[in-house]
């Protein structure tokens, strides 16, 4: 059996657009338990979702948790062995206490990769495979959002480029959410039900197509 770790924020959750972190679609609803289906039996999928998560920094009004890159070395150690890790982080790191360019966060994405190189928490010690996700670009109208978010959709339609760019820099997969999905119009930054099944099964034949190799199970 192969394990996938699917790390990433309130879009990883399952937070219901228009809702509170505490309002959230079921597993088979989320898109982790959407790839856990598609990809059968022989998978295991761990979803590791946080509402508000960054890739490398430090809140300071929700507080220093929300730093991805604080949390990902122990959550990495708990779940290893782990064949592939997927990452769909960056939406918060645009909030304007931040003032980060997309190509910053780009960057906050390139040490949580770092991070996994580094540890090794493959299967025989080896490296696990790693795949960027760069999440749907944010909607225009992002309601009540708009002063925290303050010029964030206009950055979010950047991200997908530069995660990209990160990616083939640092020899790991990508996928662009954005081609298969877009943001609910109730909150601008969320996704709905239908964009989980969407979402999930998409990631599901990227992962099949990865070519793994003989150390990996």
């Amino acid at each position: 059996m192969r394990t996938v770790l699917c790390f990433g924020d309130s879009n990883t959750h399952g937070q219901i657009p228009g809702g509170t972190p505490l309002d959230r679609y079921g597993w088979t609803q989320r898109w982790p338990g959407v790839l856990a289906r598609a990809l059968g039996p022989k998978w295991y999928v761990i979803e590791e979702g946080l509402s508000g998560r960054t890739t490398v920094r430090d809140d300071p009004i929700e507080g220093v948790h929300k730093n991805g890159r604080r949390y990902l070395r122990p959550c990495l150690q708990s779940h290893a062995p782990l064949d592939l890790v997927i990452i769909m982080l960056g939406t918060n790191d645009l909030k304007a206490r931040f003032q980060q360019p997309p190509s910053e966060v780009a960057m906050g994405i390139g040490c949580l990769i770092h991070d996994i190189k580094e540890l090794a928490p493959g299967p025989g010690g080896h490296v696990s495979e790693v795949m960027i996700v760069a999440p749907p670009p944010m909607l225009d109208d992002i309601k009540e959002w708009e002063p925290i978010f303050s010029g964030a959709p206009e950055k979010s339609r950047r991200l997908a480029l530069e995660f990209e760019i990160m990616a083939d820099s640092l020899e790991v997969h990508f996928f662009d959410a954005g081609s298969v999905i877009t943001c609910d119009p109730l909150d601008g930054f969320h996704i709905n039900a239908e964009a989980h099944e969407a979402l999930g099964v998409a990631l599901a034949h990227e992962v099949e197509t990865i070519g793994w190799s003989d150390h990996e199970r």
